[in-house]
């Protein structure tokens, strides 16, 4: 089937009763429960990884009850990476030291799993396309279709991506539509496609400002005896200051491997700080380092989460299409989880259009469902700590005590961008960071890790609306922080040739966290998809 768009030119367009833009644990949940209830749909899930699992990228701890729900033969065929929590640390670092603190209720993660996001996406695509679901991965939706109403009509492709399930060719020619009834947006947090249809229809004008972290993580193979398969340990404190939120996990898995990272939330205020090298120095510290010293890594990758909580969610629904899992914002930040809500989410959204044929009416639904009940009563968890560390973990206290009954709603005023200081009104603190000897030595080398690929001739993905900002107001005002946020290198100040500076986008680099798109100072950088395929490779991860 082929139509004529309004420019005269002709574009491929393909039709199914529901679109899912995001092969994530969401999109994935929604897909399989849809084909669970009504097995004569004809859905299309679109992901622009090459593979699936190809860009899922998490802590990831999960609790599998909303997994055993969806598909309870998970666990006679778990994915590659699946070790069971053992026992939980949480300790408060100090420069040259720490202290073990007492562990909160929501932390303790007995029952729970480490799992590879990657692997257990792609086992979830696998159950998606033995129901019937075309799973299109290399496809990228560049944008909307509407309806001459003004609804959702499905979504046109970007440039040519992979076959189906991965099949050499392209499958679709580019710029093709894919119409459908409703369309479901689960790309995970910071989408492009959520951003468009969030300012289209005006979803957040009743909630607060989104807040993100940046999630830096990587795998390491160690020497034999340091592992305990199934040990969760989380710090907080140094090396971020008492302002910064921010803090580590270490996820002992088995064959002697780990996962370590570190999350810094995007509303820090240090126009210096490099969320990066906080990472680099954690690895460093006197506790950490002799655990390391010795092991190597095995892959490494970042992405942001959507830590805004209830109060940061915008209406969920619009004529023709549902935002779920966190393209929305659904992860639960004191838990550190966010993989069962993406799942419970998508499943509802299944069942709410397996019944009622239409999106309308899914955002209260959800909002008075398990997963709306558990945000918002931890609501006010993470905005305590924009008053720094100690204010924050008193507050954490007092919810925990009164179990998220407190009276008030503690709010998101301030989007991270606006969040940073000018140089003249912020004097960086010392930090006492060490020369570092373990890898990655810089943030090149650790987008290797990520096995990142963009074809070097295609139209840069990263949009900068305003140039002459980075090398005038932007360099005297912040010192070009996007140099210093981006954990992997895409953005560089070089000679201009002329005396002066001027930006160089590496986009080749980007391993697609979308920090760029919530960080700068300007807001003038919008990420959109690259060719279908491009970027990292998380699988393990």
């Amino acid at each position: 089937m082929s139509a004529r768009n309004g420019a005269d030119v002709e574009r491929e367009v393909m039709e199914y009763d529901i679109v899912i833009v995001g092969a994530g644990p969401a999109g994935l949940s929604c897909a399989i429960r849809l084909k669970q209830l009504k097995p004569d749909l004809t859905i299309c899930l679109l992901d622009k990884a090459s593979a699936v699992g190809a860009h899922a990228l998490s802590g990831a701890v999960i609790e599998p009850e909303p997994l055993d729900a969806l598909a309870p033969e998970w666990r006679q065929s778990p994915p590659g990476i699946c070790v069971p929590a053992t026992h939980d640390e949480l300790r408060l670092l100090t420069r040259t030291g720490g202290v073990k603190l007492p562990l909160p209720p929501q932390l303790h993660n007995h029952g729970n799993f480490i799992v590879s996001l990657g692997l257990l996406t792609a086992w979830l695509a696998s159950k998606a396309e033995s129901l019937g679901v075309d799973v299109f991965p290399g496809f990228a939706a560049a944008q909307a279709l509407f309806t001459p109403q003004g609804a959702v009509a499905g979504v046109q492709l970007g440039d040519v991506g992979l076959a189906k399930s991965g099949e050499p060719g392209p499958h679709y020619a580019p710029g093709a539509e894919i119409r459908a009834r409703s369309t479901v947006v689960a790309e995970g947090a910071r989408g492009s496609l959520a951003k468009q249809l969030i300012r289209r229809f005006n979803l957040d004008a009743d909630s607060c400002p989104q807040t993100y972290g940046l999630g830096m993580k990587e795998l390491w193979q160690l020497p034999q005896g340091r592992v305990s398969p199934g040990l969760i340990q989380h710090t907080v404190g140094w090396p971020v200051d008492w302002h910064t939120y921010g803090g580590s996990f270490i996820y002992h898995l088995d064959q002697n491997r780990a996962y370590v990272g570190f999350v810094v939330g995007l509303d820090y205020q240090d126009p210096r700080f490099s969320p990066f090298e906080a990472f680099q120095q954690f690895k460093h510290h006197p506790t950490i380092k002799p655990f390391l010293e010795g092991g190597e890594i095995l892959a490494a990758g970042a992405r942001t989460i959507a830590a805004g909580g209830w109060q940061s969610i915008p209406r969920l629904t619009m004529p023709g299409a549902m935002l779920i899992g966190d393209a929305a914002g659904g992860v639960n930040v004191p838990k550190i989880k966010g993989v069962h809500q993406a799942i419970r989410s998508g499943m509802l959204a299944a069942e709410h259009l397996a019944q009622t044929g239409s999106p309308e009416g899914f955002d209260a639904r959800w909002r008075a469902s398990a997963g709306g009940r558990e945000l918002r009563a931890v609501r006010n968890f993470k905005p305590g700590f924009k008053r720094g560390l100690w204010f924050g973990l008193a507050n954490s206290g007092l919810e925990v005590l009164t179990r998220g009954r407190t009276p008030w709603t503690i709010k998101n005023v301030v989007p991270d961008h606006q969040r940073l200081k000018r140089l003249s009104e912020y004097e960086s603190p010392p930090r006492g960071w060490v020369e570092r000897t373990l890898p990655p030595r810089d943030r090149p080398a650790s987008v290797f890790f990520a096995s990142t690929s963009h074809d070097e001739s295609q139209p840069a993905h990263l949009k900068v609306r305003d140039t002459s900002l980075c090398s005038g107001a932007c360099a005297r005002e912040f010192d070009n922080p996007c140099t210093r946020f981006c954990p992997a290198s895409v953005y560089e100040m070089i000679d201009d040739g002329s005396g002066g500076k001027r930006l160089q986008i590496n986009a080749a680099n980007c391993v697609h966290c979308k920090a760029c798109d919530i960080k700068d100072p300007y807001g003038i950088i919008d990420w959109t998809p690259p060719e279908g395929g491009s970027g990292p490779n998380y699988q393990s991860l």
